[in-house]
């Protein structure tokens, strides 16, 4: 079994911090349009002689991490490295993100009208430096790489300032209420492990992200201030701004921004009409417990991304639009996101408890040896896990079944509880290797009254590869570690449970 490196911007405290501003090429601060000081490192391209130019990227660090100041620093499995931009040809910008020290401010989760307009203060900057290549007065050739919230603060960008013209966001997210508050529950266990690991000595944020701290402490609800303050963020409230080409890059088990942001994201821009590609790669927040976590495909599809819309290398084939990865390890493609040919479906019924025991994680099973015992306590929480207290389902492939997407559960049920709001989890399990698929999880919401009711839950995207007779068990939990739902007892009855995958055609 092979394991993806643990992508450096899971949480500050696994982003590499910096140093000193003398490592850099050149060390200096803009000032923001309200006044905010923003600190960043510039590198010029290697090689450049007096009066040559280069195109520019911007690449920012993940959640509470400060600016790369390492001139030549390498590249990890899915994002380039300075150093390794430099020699490509590129000059690099890398910045301390609003709130993060020692930039100024408080950091307002790449909210496009604070975030976005501090980059575009940035890159104002670059178009006056003599090795940058510009467009037109005042307007440089940019393109931008990073990952996480590295990632996002791409589209916050993109979506402001039209002159940013290829972005390559890896492992982001569409909206914050989908993707730390689906169904209007909190992802607990994710958000405690990104602000431990962001907060750091200097670093300031809203209070609305405190506030949303405190809550996720307590139960399974924000206010509506927090919720609020997440929609404000986006970035899917301004995704219809965007004009630069878009390469995303999103993890199959990464289920702090799982792929169903990233498929909402590209939907978005390919309606749009924006030259959009997605790859799919067993990696992001979290660990690959399947095969292909040490692929480089994300690293050469965005090589390929930045020479064809960066340098304008009108002769490079980036390939079709989709591409993914299968828990063996194997890629597939497709012109576009596919739409199911059939559906692999399985009927069932039974009672489930509504207890804190016996759920979906914390998963206990061994963890790569190159995680820490100090990551190992922050990831487990994250990971779900096959559970003992569950209605159960299981769902056969008579013919191979390639499953990408989003399955589809519809329910009656019945129940009582102290909490007539009660959450409860779907997940699927492969039997074989007592997994999650894709370690996703999918929170919905019960209203318990004594009287019969009805629900359709679309359940996280996910890639699978049936074989004929594979076998995959559908859970329905009372409780996990992503999600801490807070159940108070109580029984509720399911019939009529139907699970349908999403079978894609000529693969």
């Amino acid at each position: 079994m092979r394991f993806t490196r643990l992508f450096g911007m899971l949480s500050a405290a696994l982003v590499a911090s910096a140093a000193t501003p003398a490592a850099a090429q050149d060390y200096d601060t803009v000032v923001s349009f309200d006044g905010t000081p923003i600190t960043f490192y510039w590198f010029p391209a290697s090689g450049l002689a007096d009066g040559q130019v280069a195109p520019t990227v911007l690449q920012g660090p993940g959640f509470g991490g400060q600016a790369e100041d390492d001139p030549d620093a390498k590249s990890s499995a899915a994002i380039p490295g300075v150093g390794d931009l430099r020699k490509a040809g590129y000059n690099v910008l890398t910045w301390n993100p609003r709130g993060i020290s020692p930039s100024g401010g408080q950091a307002q989760l790449n909210n496009p009208d604070f975030e976005g307009r501090d980059v575009s203060a940035l890159i104002t900057w670059v178009s006056t430096r003599p090795e940058a290549q510009l467009d037109a007065a005042g307007d440089p050739r940019i393109g931008m790489t990073g990952g996480s919230y590295g990632g996002g603060i791409q589209f916050s960008t993109a979506a402001i300032d039209p002159r940013v013209d290829a972005i390559v966001p890896v492992i982001a997210w569409n909206s914050l209420r989908t993707s730390l508050y689906k169904a209007q529950t909190i992802k607990s266990s994710w958000v405690n492990a990104l602000l431990v690991g962001a907060t750091r000595p200097g670093n300031t944020f809203s209070p609305s992200i405190l506030k949303g701290r405190q809550q996720a402490r307590k139960g399974t609800t924000f206010s509506k201030e927090v919720v609020g303050f997440a929609r404000a963020a986006g970035p899917d409230r301004v995704l219809a701004n965007i004009t630069a080409p878009t390469l995303i890059l999103q993890g199959t088990i990464d289920n702090l921004f799982p792929p169903s942001e990233a498929v909402a994201n590209y939907k978005a821009l390919r309606n749009a009409g924006v030259p959009t590609k997605m790859v799919w790669f067993c990696g992001g927040h979290g660990v690959c417990l399947t095969e292909g976590g040490e692929s480089t495909l994300p690293l050469q599809q965005t090589w390929l991304w930045l020479d064809k819309y960066l340098k304008g290398d009108t002769a490079v084939d980036t390939g079709p639009g989709f591409t993914w990865i299968d828990q063996r390890g194997r890629f597939r493609s497709a012109a576009d996101y596919p739409s199911a040919a059939r559906r692999l479906s399985a009927r069932g019924d039974g009672e489930l408890r509504l207890k804190d025991k016996g759920g979906s994680g914390p998963y206990t099973a061994e963890l790569p040896s190159s995680i820490s015992p100090t990551f190992s306590l922050v990831l487990r929480p994250t990971i779900p896990a096959p559970a003992k207290n569950a209605v159960n389902l299981t769902v056969r492939a008579t013919t191979q079944s390639v499953v990408v997407g989003s399955p589809r559960l519809k329910l009656t049920y019945k129940g009582s509880s102290k909490n007539p709001k009660v959450r409860v989890l779907a997940q699927l399990v492969d039997p074989r290797t007592k997994t999650v698929v894709g370690n996703q999880i999918t929170p919905f919401a019960l209203k318990l009254n004594g009287k019969r009711q009805k629900a359709t839950i679309p359940m996280e995207e996910i890639s699978f590869d049936l074989r004929k007779g594979q076998r995959l068990r559908l859970q329905i939990v009372a409780n996990s570690g992503p999600y801490d739902t807070f159940p108070e007892g109580g029984r509720v009855s399911f019939s009529k449970v139907k699970v349908s995958l999403p079978v894609v055609s000529g693969q």
